[in-house]
């Protein structure tokens, strides 16, 4: 038990560093291609890769009706979540994106209390989710200027799209009980959600894929996605989940945007101020604020 404690920690160590650091990944890839083929290259790849390890150990494919669910949650959360977010990196700085994303468990709050009302409005949670957007109100200060752009504005919608896409495919997640090993399912939501953007980006959006217009710094950034991003920080994530409390597992969270927003800072010289700074933390404290609320609700029940 102490073992798997251990590694535990370990595993959220990996999904608060490393998850962060995707999106300065996306940042890099989206100079070279557009970035729906960017996140379908990256999760069917990440998909092929995952199945292909559980269907070598002797795993048998799941039911049909398994299957069509598990297209479903990666249709939302990894087509409309990650597909998304890595569209958005195309116009809004990484850090603003990280930050944006860090919303993600206040929606998954405000699905869950009108989905599944296993949610008890307090005034605890109602100031976490009122302190968490007014922190993001906070950094658009810093923007203002570049509202007046309609990609930066694109750019925007797109990330709060994709937070609102994860956060309702997390709670059907926890609503449908598919009785498969979590990674396993995983993996076919990632292989399902990357045959789908590929689909899209080239019939939809007139996208088209030569590997031979690769540069070597596409090649880094895909592969970085690929293997830190989906397979490692992913299994790292559901390896979380089954050995900490979901309040512990949540710590990522408040560790991603920082990270985000520091190696875009250093790394890419996006715009860093002391009110970015502070509003970050405000943000990151109303997530927090949410997030023990809807702990201490299930402790009661």
């Amino acid at each position: 038990m102490r073992k798997n404690n251990t590694n535990a920690y370990i595993a959220l160590a990996i999904v608060s560093i490393f998850w962060g650091t995707t999106y300065l990944a996306s940042r890099v890839g989206v100079r070279h291609i557009h970035g729906v083929m960017l996140a379908g290259l990256r999760q069917s790849a990440a998909g092929m890769l995952i199945t292909a390890f559980f269907l070598l150990k002797g795993y048998k494919l799941p039911e049909k009706i398994v299957l069509s669910k598990l297209f479903v949650l990666g249709l939302l959360l990894l087509c409309g979540s990650n597909g998304l977010m890595t569209w958005a990196m195309q116009y809004i700085p990484s850090g603003l994106g990280a930050i944006i994303g860090a919303t993600v468990p206040i929606w998954i709050t405000i699905f869950s209390y009108f989905l599944v009302k296993r949610t008890t409005l307090s005034w605890q949670l109602i100031a976490g989710i009122v302190l968490g957007f007014a922190g993001v109100a906070g950094i658009f200060y810093n923007y203002l200027s570049s509202l007046v752009n309609p990609d930066f504005r694109f750019g925007i919608m797109l990330s709060v799209c994709a937070c609102v896409f994860w956060a309702l495919g997390s709670v059907l997640t926890a609503k449908w009980a598919l009785g498969i090993n979590y990674l396993f399912g995983a993996g076919f939501q990632m292989l399902f959600s990357g045959i789908v953007m590929l689909l899209f980006a080239t019939l939809v959006l007139g996208q088209q894929l030569d590997a031979g217009s690769f540069t070597a710094e596409l090649w880094e950034s895909l592969l970085y996605l690929v293997l830190v991003g989906s397979v490692l920080s992913y299994s790292a994530y559901v390896f979380t989940l089954n050995h900490l409390p979901p309040s512990l597992a949540a710590v990522y969270a408040y560790i991603n945007p920082i990270v985000a927003v520091l190696l875009g800072w250093v790394l890419l010289r996006e715009n860093l101020t002391w009110l970015m700074g502070f509003c970050c933390l405000v943000t990151i404290g109303g997530v927090y604020l949410v997030n023990n609320a809807v702990s201490k609700n299930k402790q009661l029940q």
